[in-house]
Order: structure tokens, then C-alpha cells, then sequence
């Protein structure tokens, strides 16, 4: 029986650092992509896709920005489904397209998807997700009082709108993921960690002005679809510790409590890897077989054991 695997792609993975974001340049690192997927599925695993969506929705609230002296903005959460279709369009068409060269019987679907959020949760008292465009100090005093937002700023570049990155409870469209993975499609779902909504007591759900951590909300999508692994890809082929030291370390086999101990030491970046290694912990302790860090480039030969860091249970 084939294993059930979750990709977690990250944003930057389909836009690069220092590239101007064409719409050439992504669909390069897309095409790359699907290939990738294609050589999974011919080893025999089964893949659900899920991605980051940073680099694509900061375009789109620039975008926003630019334009709003003529054309209204959009909230955030309008601004996270506009990047579900952009990125899930990109992966779908180019996925399809490695499909048909081998002439393969596999169908690919993106699934626009909204996350579950608390309304109580406090993450909405405490905004810290940096989104957008950088501003000057007089900008940013300027748009907090005009709409109420929370600004921060990131020394030697400005300041940035800072908006609740709550956990995510559940995914709305749970059932039709389960039934199109079951039906051997591959499904691309809660791009950019979803689109963060809320339910009132009359069952009617409402968009909020957040961001989900895609790594959290990919570990949800894994226990939707009952998958074995969760496969987090990144710009490096493993986690290290003592990171740039004459000691640095890769990981490759290791177990949750050592990941923990290696947490609890500050061992991984807090904005980087911190939250790739805890989605990973987490997904294990959730009852999954075992979570994978790697590249993109490295990922079949990580799901064959021979590199990458992964994590099982103790």
C-alpha cells in the first residue's frame, strides 16, 4: 500500500530571493515542481499539495497600495483567496502538462479552501504577523491611526502592517479533499495556510484579517486526509544545529523529544526552521507516521530515507 504524503511547499519556493516576481520566472520554478511531483507518484506514493503563498500575496497588498487611489482595496482574507487561485493555477496547469508527457491516468485539482479560526483566539489581541509593503515612520503612524492597524517596525528596512496569525481548527471543505485524495486526485488545498474564517452560532461563516501559518495548517490537512507523512520543503537539504558554527550539525534520523530539546535550546531560527520543526513535532504527536525537512530538489530521496531530517516517534 502506498504511503499518503502532504507536501508543504514553501512561498519562496515558486519566488525566488532577488527575482522581480515575472510570472516566467515562477512558472520556471513550477515546472520544476511538478516534475518532482510526477517522480513521487511513479514511486508509488500518493500526494496532497498544500504551499506558502509570502513572497505572492505581499505583491498583491503592494498591488493594493499602489491602486488604491482608484480602485477599492481588499482585505486580507480577499487578498489570501486572489493567491490560492494565482499559485494553485500555476501548480495545476503545470502538473497536468508533466501528467500528459508520460501519457499518465492522473488527475490534478486545485481546491480554494477556508481555514477554521477561533474568534476568541489571542492571537487577535496580539497581532505579530508582519504582511506588505514596508513604510516610512511617519507612513506607518499615519495608517495606524487611519485604520486601526498594528504596525512594526523591522530595523533598517521601516515599518510593516503586523496582523493575528491564529491557529487553525478546521478546514470548511473537508469533505470534498477527502473524497477527490481518495479518488487518487492530486489535490492542491489551503494554499498560504487558507483563507482564515470564522463561524458565528447561525452556522455563517465570515473572512478575518489574518494569516495562518502554512506549516500549521498543513499538519490539519495531513490528519484530514490520514496521511503517513508530512513532507516540509525548504531551501535546505536538512536542519542543522549550531547553525553557521565551526560545530554546525545536520540532522538526518531523529526522534520528537530530541527535536523538542533542540527547540527548548533556540537551536532553530524562530522566523525560519522554528516553525517547520514544531508543524513536524507536532504532525508526529498528532499520530503521523513521520515528518520530513528537505529540499525540493532532495525530496523522493528524503522519502526514501537517504537524506533529509526526519522525525519520527521516540
Amino acid at each position: 500500500m502506498s504511503e499518503k504524503v502532504v507536501i508543504a511547499l514553501g512561498g519562496n519556493a515558486l519566488l525566488r530571493a532577488g527575482e522581480k516576481g515575472t510570472l516566467e520566472e515562477q512558472l520556471k520554478h513550477v515546472d520544476e515542481t511538478a516534475i518532482h511531483f510526477l517522480n513521487m507518484i511513479k514511486e508509488g506514493y500518493s500526494i496532497a499539495v498544500t504551499h506558502g503563498n509570502g513572497p505572492q500575496v505581499g505583491n498583491i497588498l503592494l498591488q493594493n497600495e499602489y491602486s488604491k487611489d482608484k480602485i477599492p482595496s481588499m482585505p486580507l482574507d480577499v487578498c489570501g483567496a486572489m493567491s490560492q487561485g494565482f499559485i494553485g493555477y500555476m501548480l495545476q496547469r503545470l502538473t497536468f502538462n508533466e501528467i500528459q508527457k508520460g501519457s499518465h491516468d492522473i488527475k490534478v485539482v486545485t481546491l480554494l479552501t477556508q481555514v477554521l479560526v477561533d474568534k476568541n483566539d489571542n492571537a487577535f489581541k496580539n497581532p505579530s504577523k508582519p504582511v506588505g509593503p514596508y513604510y516610512t515612520k511617519e507612513q506607518s503612524e499615519k495608517l495606524a491611526k487611519e485604520n486601526n492597524w498594528t504596525m512594526m517596525e523591522q530595523i533598517g528596512k521601516g515599518y510593516r502592517r503586523c496582523v493575528p496569525s491564529p491557529e487553525p481548527i478546521g478546514i470548511v471543505e473537508e469533505f470534498s479533499i477527502k473524497k477527490l485524495f481518495e479518488d487518487n486526485v492530486i489535490v492542491i488545498a489551503c494554499g498560504g495556510g487558507g483563507i482564515p474564517v470564522i463561524k458565528h452560532e447561525n452556522n455563517m461563516l465570515e473572512g478575518v484579517e489574518a494569516v495562518i501559518d502554512k506549516d500549521r495548517t498543513a499538519c490539519v490537512l495531513a490528519k484530514t486526509i490520514k496521511a503517513d507523512v508530512l513532507m516540509i520543503l525548504t531551501d535546505v537539504e536538512k536542519a542543522y544545529i549550531n547553525f553557521h558554527k565551526p560545530n554546525q550539525e545536520a540532522l538526518h534520523n531523529i526522534t520528537i523529544t530530541e527535536a523538542k530539546k533542540y527547540l527548548a535550546e533556540d537551536q532553530f531560527g524562530k522566523g525560519s526552521m522554528g516553525p517547520k520543526v514544531e508543524a513536524a513535532i507536532r504532525f508526529v504527536e498528532m499520530g503521523g507516521k513521520k515528518s520530513i525537512i528537505t529540499s525540493l530538489e532532495k525530496a523522493l530521496e528524503a522519502l526514501n530515507g537517504k537524506t533529509g531530517t526526519i522525525i519520527t516517534k521516540d
